[in-house]
């Protein structure tokens, strides 16, 4: 099995633009991602797929990867699609998040894993709620997974729905998780899925993995224990560097 990790990287964000590039004790955002994956011994390789100059000097001023692609890209699924055509040869790909500086390389192994079973064609990790505050954010998407770890659905709203139970209650009777935005595709299948639609669940609830479901694919799911803190505003930040400052 040869397995490819891509980490998407564009410049302009709304609610932080530029963020690939901030400084985090001496080492860019995207430099800091890019260390972390090539130390996961699932990966063949590791690219930064990248539409801007600035985060392509950047990367091969550190001596990494990197691949311009198109500007029109509408998610870091699009982008993988694109360097898939370009770097041949991988069996799958695992879609990085380029705003996780401190991720786990044994969260990218784990996910790795569930390519040992020829039949998973698209895959993604699950982590149990533990707080209410989690529990109730919509921004934070809850996932329901049958017997045999695939995904069913994903929702910003709270899913299952306990009948009976008061919603101070719910994590005392019931196990929920929360999905962690990291993707696997089987190579094949990226190609077919990067050509889809949107749906009306996908509209509905803001959420791209729902476009593969609806489209009648499965998604197998990990469990994994463990989170790392992902850089979405200014404020995270010092929370990041917190971390880094005590290792």
């Amino acid at each position: 099995m040869k397995i490819l990790g891509i980490i998407p990287a564009r410049y302009d964000s709304i609610r932080f633009s530029g963020k690939p590039l901030i400084d985090l004790a001496g080492k860019s955002m995207i430099q800091r991602v890019y260390e972390q994956a090539k130390k996961a011994s699932s990966l063949a390789e590791v690219v930064v797929a990248t539409d801007d100059e600035r985060i392509f000097n950047a990367v091969k001023a550190f001596k990494g990867n990197v691949i311009m692609t198109a500007s029109n890209h509408k998610s870091g699924t699009d982008r993988c699609a694109e360097v898939c055509k370009k770097m041949i040869g991988y069996d799958a790909i695992i879609n990085i998040q380029g705003d996780e500086p401190l991720i786990d390389p044994k969260q990218i192994n784990l996910l790795a894993s569930c390519f040992n079973d020829i039949s998973t064609e698209l895959a993604t990790l699950v982590k149990k709620i533990e707080t209410d505050e989690e529990l109730f954010n919509q921004n934070t998407p809850k996932v329901i997974i049958n017997k045999d770890l695939e995904a069913i659905y994903f929702s910003r709203q709270v899913i299952p729905f306990v009948k009976g139970v008061a919603p101070t209650q719910l994590l005392k009777t019931h196990i929920f998780y929360k999905h962690i935005g990291i993707y696997g595709y089987r190579t094949t299948t990226l190609g077919i899925i990067s050509k889809l639609k949107l749906g009306n669940l996908e509209l509905s609830e803001q959420l791209e993995q729902l476009r593969w479901i609806e489209n009648g694919y499965k998604v197998k799911v990990a469990i994994t224990k463990s989170e790392s803190l992902a850089i979405d505003v200014p404020e995270d930040v010092a929370k990041v560097l917190e971390v880094l400052n005590k290792s």
